[in-house]
C-alpha cells in the first residue's frame, strides 16, 4: 500500500553529462497548491501495525530528523487517514518534493523521500530598472536555502509588484532553475520590464475654485516629461493615484470645502500603450466658516473656558483640518502640562449647509493610563544607544506622556546627529501598556570645510578645517584644525563632552595658536597662542547657562618702518601696541532657545547673551559684552521668514583702551556684500581697517522656493543684511603730531574715518546639496555704504561632511 505527491521529476531530472539542465519556470509553477495532496494519493492504503520504520531515498537529510517530523512510531496503528495526516506533515516542512509512503505485508513502514534542492544563487537577468540589490531585498528565497514552489511563487508576485510601483505595468517575470551536483540549483528570475508607463496627461473635471495647475501642484504624480529623468513620480502608479486622491481631499479641506469628495480617479492606457491619462473627477461643494467652537471636559481640575482660549482658531474664521488638528494638539499638550498624561480629545462636527458653517465641539476625557513596556532604539547605526536613551525625558516603567515624548524627540534632534527622528507607539500584549519605537537616521557628523570668497580687488580667500560633532559615536565634539590661507593661518584643537561626569554638563577644553593676516585689510599682523576650559549646564528647558575662563598670549606685529618716526606713517598709538601681551579673561554666557526645531526652524525664537571680563590677571583689561537673537515664522514649508540681529560693544577699564586686535571686524560671511573687515572705521590714506568698540547687524531672510525636484538638493532665500561698526576711542583717531586726524586727502597726516552709519546690501543666497557637501552662493547689491568700505558681489562657501 502506498500514498505520494506527484513527483517533481519531470523539472528536477539529473543530466547524464553531469550539465547543468534550465528547467522553465511554467514548469515549475505548474500544478497543485504546495502542501495538497491528491484523493488518488492514498488510494490503495490498508491498516494495520507498524512493526518497523525505514526511510529511503534521503540524501542530505538524516533518517532521524525525518523519522522526527513523521507523527508515527513503531507499534502505532495506521488507516488510510493517519498516513494522509503523516504525508502533509512532511510536506509541511518544505524539505522534500515528493513523499511516498508504503506500509509492507511484514508491518515495515517504507518512507520514500525525494528531497527539494538547496538554492546555491538566485540570480536576475534583464533588470534594467532595477538595481539588483533592491530586488534581492524584496525576495524571500536566499542563497543556501530550500527552494520550494511556494516561495518562487511569491517572489514573482513581489517582483512584480516592485516593478508595478515604479510604473512598469507590462512587467512580466519568468523563473528558472539550473540544476547542479549534489542536489543543487541556481534559480534565475528572467525579466522583461517592458515599457515604462509614463503619465501622459492629468485632467480635472468639476473643478471651478482651483485651475489643473494648482491641483496638479497638490498630487504627487506627476507628467511624464523629458527633463523629468531623476523623478519618480511622473508615472503610473494605482496606490500613488490613493495618495493624491487623500492630498486633493486635505488640500480643499484646508481651503474650507467641507463637503469636498473626489468622485472618481480613471487611469486609461493610451492606445499605443506608451502611457496613461489620468482623470481626476472632484465635487468640491461649499466653502464653510469654523462656527461655534466649544470644549467640554471631564477633569474637574480644567476649565473649559480656559481651554477655549487656548484654541488657535476663532468663530468666522476658514474652516480648515489642519486647525482641528493643531487645536487638537493644544488640548493634549495643555492638559499634559498640567499634569493629565492620559487624555483622549475628540472633535465632534455639527455642519450647518444654510450658513455655511461647522460647529466643532473638542470632548476632552480623561483617557486609559498607559506605562511604557520598553523603549527601542533602532537606525543608530553609528551613534551608541545610551547618548539618545539621555536625551529621553522618559523611561520603561513612566507613563505614558505625548507632551514629554514631544520633548524628548526634540532633544535628540537638537544634538545634529540625525537627518530625521520619530517616536511611534507600538502596542503591546497588555491594554495598559505600550513601547517606544525611537526610530532615528543618521547623518554625517564630520566636516571637512572648504571655502573661497572672492573680493571686488579680485583677492581670494580660502579656508580649510576638519571637525567631528559624534566622536566614535559617544556624542562628543572633537575638532582639529589646521587652517591655511591668505587671512588666516591656525592650528587648534577643541574636545567637548556633553555629560561631564555623567551628569548634564557640557565641559570642554581648547588649544589653539593663529595668526591673522592683516596686510590687505590693514598694517598689522595678529598671532595668538593660549588655551581655555568651557562648562555648560542647563538653567530651565528652554534656557542653557555657560562659564568659560581664557589665557592667552597676543601679539600685535607691525613692520619697523612703518612706525619709524621720520617717515610718518602710522599713529603713534597704533604703533604703541606692538608687541605681545597676556590676556587672562573669564566669561559667561545665557541661551534662551523656544524654537520648534533646532536644525530646521520654522516657530519660535532664541536670544544669546555673553560678557568676558578680561584683567583677571595678565595684562590686557576690557569689558566685552554680545547679544544675539532670531525670530522664525513659517508660511510654509516653503516660505519660512526669519529676522536676527548681533549686536555687541567692548571698553576698556583701569585706564586702558580696547587694543586693535580686540575690537569688532565685520564683512564677509558676517555682513554678505562686504569683504572680511570691509566696513567700519579706517585710515583712508593706507585703507587700513580699525575695527570697532561697537557694532549691530540685523538680517532679515525668507526663504523662496526653488521650483526644482527636491531631490535636486537646491534652496534659496531672499536676503537683507543691515547695520553698522564704529566707536573708536579719541586716543586711536590721533596722528603723529597728537591731534585727532581730520585733515585727510593730503597723503602727509593720518586720516581716520570712523561714520557710524547705517550700512546694507540685499540679495540672494543659493545653497546647494550637493555630493561633495552643502555650497552656498551668495550675489549681493549694495544699498547703503561709505565711500571707504569695501565690498564684494559674489561668495561661495562648502564644505563636506563624513
Amino acid at each position: 500500500m502506498s500514498a505520494r505527491r506527484p513527483p517533481m521529476a519531470d523539472m528536477m531530472k539529473n543530466s547524464r553529462a553531469r550539465s547543468a539542465a534550465i528547467v522553465s519556470g511554467f514548469a515549475l509553477l505548474a500544478g497543485m497548491a504546495p502542501f495538497a495532496v491528491p484523493a488518488t494519493a492514498v488510494a490503495q492504503v490498508q491498516s494495520g501495525v507498524v512493526q518497523r520504520i525505514m526511510v529511503q531515498g534521503n540524501e542530505r537529510i538524516e533518517a532521524g530528523t525525518v523519522l522526527s517530523y513523521l507523527p508515527i512510531a513503531p507499534g502505532d496503528t495506521v488507516d488510510p487517514s493517519r498516513i494522509d495526516v503523516a504525508l502533509k506533515t512532511l510536506f509541511r516542512t518544505d524539505l522534500f518534493s515528493d513523499v511516498k509512503i508504503d506500509l509492507q505485508p511484514n508491518g515495515d513502514l517504507l518512507v520514500r523521500v525525494v528531497e527539494n534542492p538547496i538554492i546555491n544563487r538566485v540570480i536576475f537577468e534583464g533588470n534594467q530598472g532595477l538595481k539588483e540589490d533592491k530586488l534581492k531585498d524584496e525576495v524571500t528565497i536566499r542563497p543556501r536555502g530550500i527552494f520550494t514552489r511556494a516561495k518562487v511563487q511569491g517572489d514573482v508576485q513581489r517582483i512584480i509588484e516592485l516593478y508595478r510601483r515604479s510604473g512598469r505595468i507590462g512587467v512580466t517575470v519568468t523563473p528558472q532553475i539550473v540544476e547542479l551536483p549534489q542536489k543543487r540549483i541556481d534559480l534565475i528570475f528572467k525579466i522583461d520590464e517592458g515599457p515604462k508607463s509614463g503619465v501622459l496627461s492629468l485632467n480635472f473635471l468639476g473643478n471651478s475654485e482651483f485651475s489643473d495647475g494648482d491641483l496638479a501642484d497638490v498630487i504627487v504624480t506627476e507628467e511624464s516629461h523629458w527633463y523629468k529623468f531623476l523623478s519618480n513620480n511622473a508615472n503610473y502608479d494605482p496606490d500613488r493615484i490613493e495618495y493624491d486622491k487623500e492630498q486633493l481631499r486635505k488640500f480643499y479641506r484646508n481651503k474650507g470645502y467641507y463637503d469636498f469628495r473626489v468622485v472618481s480617479a480613471i487611469a486609461e492606457l493610451a492606445p499605443n500603450k506608451n502611457g496613461f491619462v489620468i482623470t481626476f473627477t472632484v465635487d468640491e461643494g461649499e466653502q464653510y466658516k469654523f462656527g461655534k467652537l466649544t470644549v467640554d471636559t471631564e477633569l474637574k481640575k480644567l476649565d473649559g473656558a480656559v481651554l477655549s482660549q487656548l484654541l488657535p482658531v476663532r468663530q468666522g474664521e476658514l474652516y480648515q483640518d489642519e486647525a482641528i488638528e493643531q487645536a487638537t494638539d493644544a488640548l493634549t499638550f495643555a492638559a499634559g502640562a498640567a499634569g493629565f498624561a492620559f487624555v483622549d480629545v475628540r472633535p465632534r462636527y455639527v455642519a450647518n449647509r444654510e450658513a455655511r458653517t461647522v460647529d466643532v465641539s473638542f470632548q476632552v476625557r480623561e483617557g486609559p493610563r498607559v506605562y511604557i513596556d520598553r523603549i527601542d532604539i533602532v537606525g543608530n547605526t553609528r551613534t551608541l544607544d545610551y547618548v539618545i536613551r539621555r536625551e529621553l525625558n522618559l523611561s520603561e516603567g513612566d507613563a505614558y506622556n505625548r507632551v514629554l515624548v514631544d520633548r524628548s524627540r526634540n532633544q535628540i534632534r537638537y544634538l545634529g546627529f540625525f537627518k530625521d527622528v520619530t517616536i511611534e507607539e507600538i502596542p503591546s500584549g497588555q491594554p495598559d501598556r505600550t513601547a517606544l519605537r525611537v526610530q532615528v537616521e543618521e547623518q554625517p557628523t564630520g566636516e571637512l570645510s572648504f571655502s573661497a570668497g572672492y573680493s571686488s580687488i579680485d583677492q581670494l580667500v580660502i579656508d580649510l578645517g576638519i571637525s567631528e560633532r559624534n566622536f566614535r559615536g559617544r556624542g562628543q565634539n572633537v575638532r582639529g584644525r589646521i587652517s591655511v590661507g591668505s587671512l588666516r593661518q591656525q592650528i587648534d584643537f577643541s574636545f567637548t563632552e556633553p555629560r561631564f561626569l555623567g551628569r548634564d554638563l557640557r565641559a570642554g577644553v581648547d588649544l589653539y595658536s593663529y595668526r591673522y593676516n592683516f596686510s590687505s585689510q590693514t598694517s598689522f599682523d595678529t598671532a595668538s597662542l593660549g588655551g581655555g576650559v568651557r562648562l555648560g549646564f542647563p538653567l530651565t528647558q528652554n534656557a542653557s547657562m555657560s562659564l568659560r575662563y581664557t589665557l592667552r598670549s597676543d601679539e600685535v606685529i607691525i613692520d619697523d618702518y612703518l612706525c619709524d618716526p621720520g617717515a610718518l606713517v602710522l599713529s603713534p598709538a597704533l604703533c604703541s601696541q606692538r608687541g605681545a601681551y597676556i590676556t587672562s579673561l573669564v566669561g559667561f554666557g545665557v541661551r534662551v532657545d523656544r524654537r520648534n526645531d533646532a536644525q530646521k526652524p520654522t516657530r519660535g525664537f532664541f536670544v544669546d547673551l555673553s560678557q568676558d571680563l578680561a584683567g583677571v590677571g595678565g595684562d590686557v583689561n576690557y569689558l566685552r559684552s554680545e547679544v544675539s537673537g532670531g525670530w522664525y515664522h513659517g508660511f510654509n514649508k516653503d516660505f519660512v521668514l526669519s529676522v536676527s540681529g548681533t549686536a555687541g560693544y567692548i571698553d576698556g577699564w583701569g585706564g586702558d583702551s580696547v587694543r586693535i586686535n580686540d575690537r569688532f571686524y565685520k564683512g564677509g560671511n558676517s555682513f554678505r556684500g562686504f569683504e572680511v573687515a570691509g566696513i567700519g572705521p579706517r585710515e583712508t590714506d593706507r585703507e587700513d581697517a580699525l575695527g570697532g568698540k561697537a557694532y549691530a547687524i540685523g538680517t532679515v531672510e525668507l526663504t523662496i522656493p526653488t521650483f526644482l525636484p527636491e531631490q535636486y538638493g537646491i534652496k534659496a532665500a531672499l536676503f537683507t543684511d543691515f547695520g553698522t561698526v564704529g566707536m573708536l576711542d579719541d586716543v586711536d583717531k590721533v596722528d603723529v603730531n597728537g591731534a585727532i586726524a581730520a585733515n585727510c586727502g593730503n597723503g602727509t597726516e593720518l586720516c581716520v574715518r570712523d561714520d557710524l552709519s547705517l550700512r546694507a546690501s540685499a540679495g540672494l543666497s543659493v545653497f546647494w546639496r550637493s555630493p561633495m557637501g552643502p555650497i552656498r552662493f551668495d550675489f549681493s547689491q549694495i544699498l547703503a555704504k561709505e565711500d571707504y568700505d569695501k565690498t564684494e558681489t559674489f561668495r561661495f562657501s562648502t564644505s563636506t561632511r563624513f
